[in-house]
């Protein structure tokens, strides 16, 4: 094993755990290291809860770390990682599909709401212009038109589920624990859908950074899938002591080897959003994928 102070650093921008556990894992288990990187989050999920409603999503903490060069890579919905790049200050590309498979499901107490045709101008809290927001448009515009699908803003999923424990919002969307902790609270789905994120990194890491860093996160998913609930804490820890690391449920998250970028399907989340305003039409198309 390199010594450490001989190792390229990797600084991630952290996102919701349950989409870093392969992260947080393959930290706690030496996996980097072993593969000669010195990879560490660039700040706390505590900083990271700062974030709210209000927060700009360029201003948020991982977009910012990331623009301001003081992280080098993190994770993102598909389409938010797309946009966050062509928006951006900094340059940087997409290298792969993410680890994570997770859900969003929209929840709801509320027994008027039992499915996507009941939502029709029907505000579901999302954070937007994350997967929260993406995600629910997809799975709603089929069920009720365009037309009636509404968006209510919300900030983190942890303001979401408050919010509509609360009873301040109807319906929201949101991942893992907060689904897993939705359903032992009572609520209900009305919809899910699987998704995966981008890897967004900087243009500055070299393709066998690149490789050993993935090489090293699929090891980590190994050990994730040989014993999901030896690693569950990490997610449940997002809910604050209101879920049992054996009480997430194993429905709504899977783990496998991340995938390279295909253009195809860069291309066609990128008409999607075209098609529905989400983007500025300023990226270079496949000049942002890393093959």
């Amino acid at each position: 094993m390199q010594p450490e102070q001989d190792r390229p650093a990797v600084g991630i921008a952290p996102n919701n755990p349950v989409f870093d556990l392969p992260v947080i894992v393959g930290i706690e288990q030496g996996l980097f290291a072993k593969a000669g990187l010195d990879v560490h989050f660039s700040a706390s999920y505590a900083d990271r809860e700062k974030d709210n409603a209000q927060t700009p999503f360029m201003a948020r903490l991982k977009e910012n770390l990331f623009d301001r060069g003081s992280a080098d890579s993190y994770n993102v919905c598909e389409w938010a990682s797309i946009d966050r790049l062509e928006r951006g200050k900094r340059g940087g590309n997409i290298a792969a599909l993410r680890a994570a498979v997770a859900a969003q499901a929209i929840l709801s107490f509320d027994d008027k709401l039992q499915v996507p045709r009941d939502l029709s101008d029907v505000p579901v809290m999302v954070q937007e212009l994350t997967g929260s927001h993406y995600t629910t448009i997809q799975m709603l515009e089929s069920a009720v038109g365009s037309q009636q699908v509404k968006i209510q803003s919300g900030g983190l999923p942890q303001l979401r589920y408050a919010a509509l424990k609360a009873g301040d919002a109807r319906a929201i969307a949101v991942m893992e624990p907060f689904i897993s902790l939705g359903l032992k609270d009572g609520a209900h789905i009305i919809a899910a859908s699987f998704y995966r994120g981008g890897e967004v990194i900087s243009a500055d890491l070299t393709p066998e950074q690149r490789k050993a860093y993935y090489d090293a996160e699929n090891e980590a998913v190994d050990l994730i899938n040989a014993d999901f609930y030896k690693y569950a804490h990490h997610v449940t820890a997002h809910a604050k002591g209101a879920l049992k690391p054996t009480e997430l449920l194993r429905t709504f998250v899977r783990y496998k080897h991340v995938d390279y970028y295909d253009v195809t399907l860069f291309n066609r989340a990128y008409d999607w959003m075209k098609a529905r305003g989400m983007s500025e039409g300023q990226s270079q198309h496949a000049a942002l994928v890393v093959g």
